[in-house]
């Protein structure tokens, strides 16, 4: 009878260190602060990576709180789909590239995080296209806010026009500092953590200029004022809990080796931000719906370039970035020492 091993769980002090010759001592690479069990083994093969999302261990939500709702939005996709004409109808065109990318995002994160235990080189890979994803995630969102949410006092100013040129800036900004600061996590981790902290609030808050201006300082008829509103506050209201619970590692500072399998900050930020996703798209096809009338007379209809073009051009510009840091992964001289590691790999440990 055919029968699957299921890979062995390390704790915390059988995971390997690296040790860097220029830096005395010895730093944590595959730990994770506040967990202290249920890590797999760094040197995992790629079956050996599937068949752990099978099995209980530290990042077995991390990956399916990303992958089943990369199907909530496939599906959400396919309805949308029935209702706004993506072929034939420009003025949903924002849309689609909206939902394209709010599928990838979640789907590149659980695949980052299901093989990001191979080796150090893929582990760090894994994860340049994962903030790759989440920087174009927020082009997405600059696209459809400045075609959908954008406060009818600021349509056709110079902010308006200029919106998605800045977001297609800023979305490389954000795929090149949170790649780079994955050469900082040894030597200076708390650099580290505050760039990448940085590189996804920045995008964030200037996605969220419109929006900001319209709950919080706009009043009068012209404010957009519908019912899309609430649904943009359940949005914010999430995306801080997804900041808060990315920036802080709780509950698992307070309690380490008690939320090592279910309960700690990364899942709970991955299923905040899934849901202020769910609330994003919510609002924007409320406003998409509520404004269709207003904006179609008011503003000229988004063109092919300016959404299908700007996505294919960030998504080319955002590869390039991550091309450049994989070369550098391989090529730097400080490179070697960061990916240094004194645990033995398998064929070794058989042979003793």
């Amino acid at each position: 009878m055919l029968s699957v091993k299921l890979p062995q769980l390390l704790n915390n002090h059988q995971v390997p260190r690296v040790s860097l010759c220029f830096v005395p001592g010895l730093f944590q690479v595959f730990r994770e602060d506040g967990i202290i069990s249920g890590y797999r083994h760094p040197k995992s093969s790629a079956l050996d990576c599937i068949l752990s999302t099978f099995q209980l261990t530290n990042e077995t939500l991390n990956i399916w709180t990303h992958f089943l709702p990369t199907w909530y939005f496939l599906w959400k996709f396919l309805v949308l789909s029935h209702s706004a004409d993506f072929y034939n109808e420009p003025y949903s065109w924002p849309l689609f590239v909206y939902l394209l990318f709010i599928c990838l995002y979640p789907f590149i994160s659980s695949c980052a995080h299901t093989f990001s235990t191979m080796s150090a080189h893929v582990r760090h890979i894994c994860y340049f296209f994962d903030y790759g994803a989440l920087s174009l995630y927020s082009l997405g969102c600059a696209v459809t806010y400045r075609a959908y949410v954008m406060p009818d006092r600021w349509i056709n100013s110079t902010l308006h026009f200029y919106f998605v040129h800045v977001a297609v800036l800023n979305s490389m900004v954000c795929t090149t500092l949170s790649c780079y600061s994955r050469f900082l996590e040894i030597e200076q981790p708390k650099l580290s953590k505050t760039l990448r902290i940085t590189a996804f609030s920045y995008p964030f808050l200037f996605d969220n200029i419109p929006l900001f201006y319209r709950l919080l300082l706009c009043w009068g008829e012209d404010c957009s004022h519908n019912d899309a509103v609430p649904t943009h506050y359940h949005h914010l209201l999430f995306a801080f809990l997804t900041c808060f619970l990315f920036a802080s590692h709780l509950p698992e500072r307070l309690a380490p080796g008690c939320f090592d399998y279910i309960g700690h900050s990364h899942q709970l930020f991955h299923i905040c931000a899934v849901v202020g996703t769910h609330f994003q798209l919510e609002a924007i096809v409320t406003d998409m719906s509520c404004r269709h009338a207003w904006l179609l007379a008011n503003t000229p209809l988004p063109s092919l370039g300016g959404t299908l073009g700007v996505m294919a051009a960030s998504v080319f510009l955002n590869l390039l970035v991550i091309g450049i840091f994989i070369l550098l992964l391989f090529w730097s001289p400080y490179s070697s020492p960061f990916l240094q590691s004194t645990f033995p790999d398998r064929a070794k440990q058989k042979r003793e």
